[in-house]
């Protein structure tokens, strides 16, 4: 599951939004590029051709804002064009218009973005499955220990389908790991894959 790449066509007004979005699935070891911080850190428009053709999925997210910017309609127009699948991530469903009218997506719940963060990692889980959502994957998240004089990596594996880490986030249940080297434990969302905490060990 290396190796993929992600870019997100987003409007300047919802960069925020877009942040809060994907903050977690920044986690994955997979590329993900935000198109405005992109542009925002000096790089070219022409230069984001190469990330859209060079991508495995383009996310269009379709909001008021968005709704006529002319650069989210060249990118998602660019990505087709290059044949790469555009996931609609939007705030109603008659924001998906044009080629992508007919697209599944994933629907924007303001008012709840966890239920919309586990949505997009269930579509994106199932289209970056090399061999098809019969044979997702494992994903995992690593990251060095946080415990002073430590900094040993540390892997979350997630080995469980999606429908059964909601069921876990349903029950009240979080995902763990430990550091090999200092024992301290990591505890996530199973639905964001968020961290909650860390408890040292004993």
């Amino acid at each position: 599951m290396t190796g993929e790449h992600v870019f997100v066509s987003h409007d300047q007004a919802d960069l925020e939004l877009v942040q809060d979005l994907f903050s977690t699935v920044k986690n994955f070891p997979f590329g993900v590029h935000l198109a405005l911080e992109e542009v925002g850190s000096g790089r070219a428009r022409e230069r984001l051709k190469a990330r859209i053709a060079n991508s495995d999925v383009v996310v269009a997210v379709l909001t008021e804002s968005s709704a006529d910017s002319q650069w989210l309609n060249q990118e998602v127009g660019y990505a087709l064009a290059s044949g790469v699948p555009v996931l609609p991530l939007y705030d109603r469903e008659s924001l998906r218009s044009g080629y992508l009218a007919d697209v599944d997506g994933v629907e924007i719940a303001r008012d709840n973005l966890t239920v919309t963060i586990f949505n997009l990692l269930s579509r994106l889980r199932a289209q970056l499955a090399p061999l098809g959502a019969l044979s997702v994957p494992d994903w995992y998240v690593r990251f060095p220990c946080t415990m002073p004089d430590c900094g040993h990596p540390v892997t979350l594996e997630i080995s469980q389908g999606q429908p059964k880490l909601w069921k876990l986030r349903e029950h009240g249940h979080l995902l763990e790991t430990t550091c090999d080297v200092c024992e301290t434990t990591y505890y996530f969302d199973p639905a964001t894959i968020g961290f909650v905490r860390r408890e040292s060990a004993p």
